[in-house]
């Protein structure tokens, strides 16, 4: 039997109880279950799917939802609890708990200490208030705009360690922000079809298209259409668009698109083939709803090979209508630019594209890709997305040294292929990204953070491009911006959250966050079980909060793992502007004995 594709993963989780659920039964059963219905059709499922949380099972009177963001949670549980005060009495009281852990998969059910510690929360918040960890609180920081109150240390049970809590209630109001996110019965409910990503905003996968050619080196064509689709998308800044790594996670398999929309939190799908003889191609595509399964658009093209441009901007202007959409003019224009008139250089730079992050690639496939990438610029010279792409693929050579050339030569080879890429397209997406990149790794920051904002403007849900931007402000010491960007690249891209959770890690520790840093920096070594540099950080950080047995043991592992690690080396490179990052990292590994 195959292995479950989703094992574990970080989540939110938030535990709800209604308070005196026995008694009110007891009382009149028939008008409390009617109260409680009302209550979850007025006010707390629209809250729940306007924050982008999934409701995992009902106990009773008892609820547990997982969020994808922590701050999320938060946010839709104080929207819950101030609807209670609100002008209108449901007579519905909850107690609300919101814990911030790991989470073990079991189908459509979790659980785990993540669970239980949120359950145990649960039972400690006030009435009609919400009862927060620490890890929840050093998380979420200042992006609510509510007050927590310290309120020390607890011993709970089947938990063997005291548990740190913080407590909110709507009547602590003197203190608050002035940020409201208003009363959730006020809220409406998302429209259809149902909305499980950001607050408000449509989501959807798109599945690598299936090759129906009858040859397999066909393969680059039907998955180059589907990640040119996934790239015209996510230009959309209505539609929330999950990264190419994460929907591609699914190629090759069988699986129910229910199960993918629960498993990338979306509320829509979009699957198809391709099928290419000769110079003819048809391409199918149809759009699930992926709560209920049902097809909410299908079409099929036949078309001649030269028309494949036109049909891919046909597939994305068809989805962007079923889900109710609206496009500005300047995203049309986006979509409708193609880059190049050649479909030969378009193919090459396709087969390019594929290998960026191609399982196991090395020396080999890196010179496959520069030969794709130099074979679509010989086509088309003016082709500005094939430069951007090349000088990308030697950013890799810059840090693997795959040509041999060493990394000098890697950087500056990356860095004219960008800036050329960029003089051709100065708004182009890619362009921007590249010039960001190799900015970024030549410490030229004042020209890496107006390319990458120029990037993300066009292209808000780019994931690899809020990761950039996260790399940079960590490095320049914008520490909160940076954390925004990781968390919404983890949103957009689960499939690739090992490596945001290293540097979302990084973020926390130079925050002094060390008790959250802690654990994305466990949870990377559950994802990416022979990292060297995860471990490093880690060790510092239990070096930081004192358990200095287990940081040892990490910095063990890690020497075993990598017996040449130099830490320093590689903390250099990152090009912190502020050398106080490198000595707070080497201070931890200090606490924890791990230093002369």
């Amino acid at each position: 039997m195959a292995e479950e594709h989703t094992k574990r993963r970080l989540a939110a989780i938030m535990a709800a109880d209604v308070v005196g659920f026995s008694r009110l039964m007891a009382e009149d059963e028939a008008g409390t279950l009617a109260a409680l219905k009302r209550y979850r059709e007025t006010t707390f499922d629209p809250a729940i799917s306007r924050y982008g949380g999934r409701i995992v099972k009902l106990m009773g009177d008892g609820t547990l939802v997982e969020f994808a963001s922590v701050v999320d949670a938060v946010n839709c549980a104080v929207v819950i609890q101030r609807a209670a005060v609100g002008p209108v009495d449901s007579g519905i009281v909850l107690r609300i708990g919101i814990n911030l852990g790991d989470v073990i998969i079991d189908g459509e059910d979790i659980y785990g200490d993540g669970v239980n510690i949120a359950a145990r929360l649960e039972a400690l918040a006030r009435h009609g208030g919400v009862c927060i960890s620490s890890i929840v609180m050093e998380s979420v920081g200042d992006r609510t705009d509510v007050q927590f109150t310290d309120s020390g240390e607890v011993q709970v049970k089947n938990i063997d360690r005291p548990l740190k809590i913080w407590q909110w209630h709507p009547d602590d109001t003197p203190t608050e922000r002035s940020r409201d996110p208003g009363p959730a019965a006020a809220s409406p409910a998302p429209a259809a079809p149902a909305t499980n990503g950001s607050p408000g905003v449509p989501s959807i996968a798109v599945l690598p298209f299936e090759n129906m050619s009858g040859d397999a080196e066909q393969e680059y064509f039907s998955d180059g259409i589907s990640e040119d689709i996934i790239t015209d998308l996510s230009k959309v800044s209505g539609l929330m668009v999950i990264a190419r790594n994460s929907s591609f996670a699914y190629k090759g398999r069988s699986v129910d698109l229910r199960t993918v929309g629960r498993e990338l939190n979306v509320g829509t799908v979009l699957e198809g083939s391709v099928r290419r003889a000769g110079n003819r191609v048809r391409i199918t595509a149809q759009l699930i709803d992926a709560l209920t399964g049902g097809h909410l658009w299908a079409d099929r093209y036949d078309r001649d090979l030269t028309d494949i441009f036109a049909v891919q901007d046909e597939v994305t202007f068809k989805i962007v209508d079923a889900l109710k959409v609206k496009l500005t003019a300047s995203e049309k224009a986006d979509i409708a630019g193609v880059g190049t008139t050649s479909v030969k250089a378009h193919e090459h730079f396709m087969q390019m594209r594929g290998l960026l992050f191609f399982p196991g690639m090395g020396a080999e496939l890196w010179r496959h890709a520069i030969d794709q990438g130099e074979r679509a610029i010989a086509l088309d010279p003016g082709y500005a997305d094939a430069y951007a792409m090349l000088g990308i693929m030697h950013v890799l050579d810059f840090h693997n040294n795959w040509s041999g050339g060493g990394s000098e030569a890697a950087l500056s080879r990356a860095e004219g292929l960008a800036a050329r890429a960029q003089e051709m397209n100065p708004e182009g997406v890619l362009p921007n990204h590249a010039v960001a990149v190799t900015s970024r790794w030549r410490g030229r920051y004042d020209l890496a953070i107006p390319s990458i904002e120029k990037a993300l403007s066009k292209s808000p849900d780019l994931a690899l491009g809020l990761f950039t931007r996260g790399e940079i402000f960590l490095a320049v010491g914008r520490l909160h911006e940076a954390v925004r960007d990781f968390e919404r690249a983890i949103r957009l891209d689960p499939g690739f959250t090992h490596q945001y959770l290293q540097y979302l890690g990084m973020s926390h520790f130079l925050l002094g966050n060390y008790e959250t840093a802690a654990l994305m920096f466990r949870e990377r070594l559950l994802l990416a079980k022979e990292t060297d540099i995860g471990r490093a950080w880690l060790a510092s950080t239990l070096g930081h909060i004192g358990e200095t047995t287990e940081a040892k043991q990490k910095w063990a592992d890690l020497l075993e793992i990598n017996p040449n690690f130099e830490f320093e080396k590689r903390l250099a490179r990152l090009a912190f502007t502020d050398p106080s990052c490198v000595n707070k990292v080497m201070e931890g590994l200090a606490k924890a004995g791990l230093t002369n």
